[in-house]
């Protein structure tokens, strides 16, 4: 069974503009969680921004984690290694806890960061030979299927209510098209769980350019829950089930370390002459605790027809689009001897081909979640149906716009890249210069 896979709309444009004019509201949960606890009053969190390096190469470290010494609170770097965090007040005299895959976690106190311009450089962890040798498994599978064993052990077995940062972008080649973003509520339920974990919408904002998407308008549809799905030790059934592990040939790559933890690289891929689509990637397992802490994956296209059917709902007849690149992210975060999702992503790029013209056109398209903080849900709450995100959400239907200066509040996000940024910037100046005229 493959990963629930992400499905891409194509439509006329005139279409496409309807169905967002008719739209055109925000989805708001009709109550408070206890993930949004609302302060209308003064602002009671301080706000960091800064980029997070490579202490030799000064080259930016991309998906670093950064979490709040003691708390729930974190956040991650963006691909150009920045990051943005807002603390609570008083949480300023604690730390903040810098790791990453692969280099020394360094503990930075609060006091001593600015609001902005913050640099933060890792060293490099080394790994020394002889601790690759002792006690090294000897079978990549034996231990591919020790781990997916372990995970009611390794992994929450508490219900929590998380709070996270949702963002797709679609990009024509390097121009951004559209961009959507929310706050949402994850309902996560234990890994040793057959129940799914539900998502409720909190507050979304979005753009869309449709003047430079041709003649068509590409649409995601899932929405968060096509990042919630990469959370493969929760829905290990969607790529490594216990019918699918034979399909795939299992290697050791190398090693490195997380957080002072020996983590061995799995290689995998799937074995010739198997011709369904599968996936092909690496995962990274703590040896010593039989633990998934990262895993980065993609979709083996062989067959563009076979790939395109999984992947395109919808498009105009005389439009021939296929992906070129599927890939997946997911990163696991530990406390208290527990390992839970932190931060995931999707991206994929398509070739849009018409009939009628010389060139085609490269789309792609990028969605990741980050979880910014979280609780514990003994009761086991959960919103009502209808007000759950539906599976088949478009989040760019749903989303409002980027009029609101004030829309996140205190809730942290990943910061916008300066592509992102400076098209956000645009966007608000154009609702200002329409708001002047309409006075």
């Amino acid at each position: 069974m493959l990963l629930r896979t992400p499905s891409l709309i194509l439509s006329i444009k005139y279409r496409a503009l309807l169905l967002s004019a008719l739209c055109a509201m925000a989805m708001l949960s009709p109550r408070e969680t206890l993930a949004f606890q609302q302060n209308d009053g003064e602002i009671d969190f301080n706000q960091y921004s800064g980029e997070v390096t490579e202490e030799s190469s000064n080259k930016s470290l991309v998906f670093a984690t950064l979490t709040v010494e003691g708390t729930n609170i974190s956040t991650i770097t963006n691909t150009e290694g920045n990051f943005l965090l807002k603390v609570p007040k008083e949480f300023t005299n604690k730390n903040v806890v810098v790791s990453f895959l692969g280099y020394k976690t360094k503990i930075v106190p609060i006091a001593s960061l600015q609001p902005e311009k913050n640099k933060i450089s890792l060293q490099v962890s080394v790994t020394q030979l002889s601790e690759i040798n002792i006690n090294a498994p000897k079978d990549a599978l034996a231990l591919v299927k020790e781990t997916l064993k372990n995970r009611d052990n390794s992994y929450f077995d508490d219900q929590a209510l998380m709070t996270a940062f949702y963002r797709e972008t679609i990009k024509k080649r390097r121009k951004n098209v559209s961009l959507a973003e929310a706050v949402v509520n994850v309902y996560k339920t234990p890994y040793s769980s057959g129940r799914d974990d539900a998502i409720e919408l909190y507050k979304a904002r979005k753009s869309t350019d449709y003047s430079k998407l041709d003649t068509v308008a590409l649409k995601l549809q899932g929405g968060p829950y096509n990042t919630l799905y990469v959370d493969v030790m929760k829905y290990p059934e969607y790529i490594f089930s216990e019918e699918s592990l034979s399909n795939y040939k299992f290697t050791f790559n190398r090693s490195t370390r997380s957080n002072d933890r020996l983590i061995y690289v799995i290689k995998f891929d799937q074995y010739e002459g198997i011709i369904e689509p599968l996936y092909h990637g690496e995962l990274f397992i703590d040896v010593e605790n039989k633990v998934l802490t990262n895993a980065t994956f993609s979709l083996n296209i062989t067959d563009r027809n076979k790939a395109a059917q999984l992947f395109v709902r919808r498009k105009p007849a005389k439009v021939d689009v296929w992906p070129t690149e599927v890939s997946y992210h997911v990163d696991y975060r530990e406390k208290g001897g527990k390992w839970y999702y932190g931060y995931s992503s999707v991206f994929m790029e398509f070739k849009v081909d018409w009939e009628d013209k010389w060139f085609n056109s490269v789309y792609s398209m990028t969605a990741e979640m980050a979880i910014t903080d979280w609780e514990l849900n003994p009761s086991g709450d959960k919103p009502r149906y209808r007000e759950r995100i539906k599976k088949s959400i478009i989040l760019s239907d749903e989303a409002s716009g980027f009029s609101d200066p004030n829309f996140w509040g205190e809730y942290n996000i990943i910061e916008p890249e300066k592509s992102i940024e400076s098209a956000i910037k645009k966007i608000q100046r154009q609702l200002r210069r329409e708001e002047r005229n309409s006075d």
